[in-house]
């Protein structure tokens, strides 16, 4: 039996199964086709090149087009001679590309299905302007192929096995059509059938295994029915995939290479097909280790709504390295609106000496895969729409889509807040996959409790009671970010005891904010859609929010709050939320600590759920004590915090201009620990001439070694001045009058002179207080450390001696001074931490100075638990 028969009046013709054929194939159809509508024309030529594409790729046999046009219908067939290659209709999106057919000819096509022989299978449409389509007759042509053994996919993360679906099929498309065109690319051309021919069978396997909606975690247990026989094209796949990934890195492809996660998915994805049907049993990819870049076990689920509403200034880009969304406090942070800076390039954001690297970074990223930053916590510098440099801490994240996309989010804090070490999302995602009972649960669980209402507080047990009221607390003890807080413990709270939750505090002008809205079932809210500022609480306020801000409470509601004649803009607001997140009863309580009161909590259960009885009054009490003890705490940390920034800020002096020399200085709170603590520079010019250069760090990370770094610092900068002697003598005079404080700092410190010398050359004379020995690099690349003039720390003994050394800095030549924050890390010896500071700066002896000291903190001061303080000065020649 030959190709099905074309019905009456169609013209065909057949063509051959190379490339080539896709426009010829075009072409055909518009010449059959010529005179009618110009809108059928145009559907058709585009529906049969991607059929044609398909074909090509797939059956890779002979073609076979016709063309009928019958009472202003357009009805075109493209058939194949290869029968038992069945159909995959791909669930594609708008970014997938070509050869997705299928799914545009669903999308476009008036009627359109599949018929299938013995020597070959066609594919038709039909289209037309007026009247209602019959129904289609779908694509099924031939039976599945033979399938003897089941292999058991467990926890797969959806998203991610989309994308790599995705991923897999745009290489071996583009393999496949090189291929037609005579490069090979060095693979075989039998394992390319062989490899294309299997993905579409694991492929189609796996759509049809996620027919069923996908829990809310992200991961499913899936079973494809494959045959023993196909393990030899398995292993020729993984071949051609693993040489495609290969041509991709060497940018001989148009599709990039898979990112670390998606390569790891897929080798674990080809290691349980092959390993399963060869007899080895399954193992789930939750359990299987992974690197750091790798750690989540679902990929985040990109959300530009979230990144929008979020509070924390954040920034997306996409592949292309264009801006896809940005929020209100980033936009603020750099002197934006968001939508003046939504597609423009990220560079917009980069300073002007960081631009070259950035971009030479990320097209690495792409096309390796790896990155230094993405993950890590960074500090450098963003640039405002002014043009002044604002301190930064950057957290990049990779969000990656379900239709193959890669989103880059980077959250943005400024220098001196500390910022989480992993990125919330991604750590909730992954509590959830491994089931710890901290993460969120599926709406659709049964062990969540989603749908039944929680049981009533009043009938817990003590020991339940008293386990709440400490997980309660732990949720909000182990993030120093209130927001975030806040919203681990109202997911604890709406787990256990209540359908939503909500918790409003009071600004500092004595406004109400409502920090935080949790339900039981995220899909039931927008993000941020119900949380923000609200109105003030006015004389005219009289609803349950309004009483239990003023002292009244806990008040048991058991019925929604309906509105009142003498409704305030506050109580219209409360009563909004409960008509829209549904309640039949729900208890606000005050939180109040020190004696006042400063928000309130707000649990609520839905009418058809047991509903909140005076019984619960007790433990809601004991609860929110509990929770307004650790908001009280939190917020006098955020206090602290900012109080110590901007101590901080003001001790960060400005550096002098001086002929001859350049100088560039950076600061960096630590990622981990406080806003604020002992590390300073400074650098000066004495009345003499000199120029006096500073580095120290005070024991402690605390505002007590702020302190005390003040102290140190407005001394040393006095006794310098005043007496004007060589530094070894300065720092024992500083020694002296740190031992006259009321208590004395132990601190480290290198205090240096600078003189101008011959041929634009500069001499340094210093002394060491038992400080990290400067670095000098000279315009060569060659760096080493200036070990002359060491002494012990201030603090230990005033008597004892101190040393003064003499370098020459050669012009062009860079010493830099720093903190010990900068080289030491846990578990790794000092000299070790060193050697890669040396190699680090030899490498960056031709950068500008800014870009030299920032590509310092980048490539070594992420993730650092220590603040760091470095000061660099570059003597240059009268013609620069």
């Amino acid at each position: 039996m030959g190709y099905p028969d074309p019905p009456p009046a169609a013209v065909s013709r057949r063509f051959s199964d190379g490339p080539v054929s896709v426009a010829a194939a075009r072409r055909f159809v518009g010449s059959a086709l010529d005179g009618a509508a110009p809108d059928l024309v145009d559907t058709a030529r585009l529906l049969v090149s991607e059929l044609v594409t398909n074909a090509v790729l797939h059956a890779r046999t002979e073609v076979e087009v016709s063309v009928a046009r019958l009472d202003g219908r357009v009805r075109v067939r493209v058939g194949d001679r290869r029968p038992g290659r069945g159909l995959v209709p791909q669930r594609c999106s708008p970014y997938a590309g070509t050869g997705q057919g299928l799914a545009l000819v669903e999308q476009l096509a008036s009627r359109y299905g599949a018929d299938g022989g013995e020597t070959g299978k066609t594919v038709w449409f039909e289209l037309w302007h007026d009247g209602p389509p019959p129904p289609s007759s779908g694509w099924e042509t031939t039976a599945p192929p033979p399938a003897d053994r089941t292999v058991t996919l467990i926890d797969v993360p959806t998203a991610l096995e989309a994308s790599c679906r995705q991923h897999r099929h745009a290489m071996l498309r583009e393999l496949t059509l090189a291929a037609g065109a005579g490069d090979l690319l060095g693979v075989d051309p039998e394992d390319l059938a062989a490899a294309g021919d299997v993905n579409s069978v694991v492929g189609a396997g796996m759509i049809a295994a996620l027919e069923n909606p996908v829990p809310q975690s992200g991961l499913r247990t899936l079973s494809l029915a494959l045959s023993a026989g196909a393990v030899p094209a398995l292993r020729a796949l993984r071949r051609v995939l693993d040489l495609a990934e290969e041509r991709a890195r060497e940018e001989r492809l148009l599709t990039l290479p898979a990112l670390p996660r998606g390569h790891v998915f897929q080798e674990w994805l080809f290691d349980e097909l092959v390993g399963q049907l060869t007899g080895d049993p399954p193992t789930a990819w939750t359990v299987i280790p992974r690197e750091p870049e790798i750690s989540s076990a679902e990929l985040v689920p990109w959300d530009s709504g979230q990144l929008r509403a979020g509070r924390m200034p954040t920034i997306a880009a996409d592949e292309s390295n264009r801006i896809v969304a940005v929020n209100e406090a980033a936009a603020d942070l750099l002197g934006w609106t968001p939508d003046d800076l939504v597609g423009r390039r990220l560079t917009t954001l980069i300073p002007e000496h960081l631009r070259g690297r950035h971009t030479a970074a990320f097209t690495s990223m792409l096309l390796t895969g790896r990155t230094r930053i993405v993950g890590r916590s960074v500090p450098l510098p963003a640039l405002h729409r002014d043009g002044r440099l604002v301190p930064v801490r950057l957290y990049i994240q990779t969000q990656e889509t379900a239709e193959g996309r890669t989103v880059f989010v980077a959250q943005l804090a400024p220098r001196a807040t500390t910022f989480p070490d992993a990125p919330k999302t991604a750590g909730r995602v992954r509590e959830a996959a491994v089931g710890d009972p901290g993460g969120d649960q599926a709406p659709d669980d049964p062990a969540s409790g989603a749908g039944r209402a929680p049981d009533a507080l009043g009938g817990m047990s003590p020991l339940d009671r008293l386990g709440l009221l400490a997980e309660l607390g732990a949720q909000l003890n182990n993030t120093l970010d209130l927001t975030e807080g806040l919203q681990r413990a109202g997911r604890l709270l709406t787990r256990q005891l209540a359908d939503w939750c909500a918790v409003d505090l009071f600004t500092p002008d004595a406004r109400v904010d409502r920090v935080c809205v949790v339900h039981r079932d995220p899909r039931a809210l927008l993000p941020g859609a119900y949380e923000g500022v609200l109105s003030e609480l006015s004389e005219e306020s009289r609803g349950p929010l309004a009483r239990v801000l003023r002292g009244a409470g806990p008040l048991l509601l058991v019925d929604a709050p309906q509105p009142g004649q003498t409704e305030s803009a506050l109580d219209k607001e409360y009563v909004d939320l409960f008509r829209e997140l549904g309640a039949g009863s729900a208890v606000v309580a005050p939180l109040r600590a020190r004696r006042r009161i400063f928000g309130a909590l707000t649990l609520a259960r839905g009418a058809d759920g047991r509903p909140f009885t005076q019984a619960d009054l007790t433990l809601v009490a004991d609860l929110v004590h509990g929770l307004a003890l650790g908001v009280d705490n939190a917020r006098l940390y955020q206090d602290t915090r900012s109080i110590a920034e901007r101590l901080q800020r003001s001790l960060l002096p400005v550096l002098p201009e001086i002929a001859g020399l350049r100088l560039a200085a950076r600061y960096a709170a630590s990622s981990t620990t406080a806003q604020v603590g002992g590390d300073w520079y400074d650098s000066f010019v004495l009345p003499g001439g000199d120029t006096a250069v500073v580095i120290g760090d005070v024991t402690g990370h605390d505002l007590d070694a702020a302190i005390a770094m003040s102290q140190l610092r407005s001394m040393l900068r006095g006794i310098a001045v005043d007496r004007q002697e060589p530094p070894a003598e300065v720092l024992r005079r500083l020694d002296l009058a740190n031992h006259s404080l009321h208590q004395e700092a132990t601190a480290t410190c290198v205090y240096g002179l600078l003189k101008e010398a011959a041929h634009g050359a500069w001499e340094l004379t210093y002394s060491s207080a038992g400080h990290p020995p400067p670095l000098l690099t000279t315009h060569d690349g060659r760096a080493r450390y200036l070990d002359g003039g060491a002494g012990v720390l201030l603090g230990l003994d005033p008597d004892l001696p101190r040393n003064t050394a003499r370098h020459l800095l050669p012009p062009r030549s860079t010493l830099v001074l720093y903190t010990d924050g900068l080289v030491e890390r846990r578990d790794e010896p000092l000299d070790d931490a060193l050697e890669r500071l040396r190699r680090h700066a030899a490498d960056l002896a031709h950068e500008p100075l800014d870009t030299f000291c920032d590509e310092l903190l980048i490539g070594l001061g992420a993730d650092s638990t220590d603040d760091i303080a470095v000061l660099a000065v570059r003597p240059t020649p009268p013609a620069e």
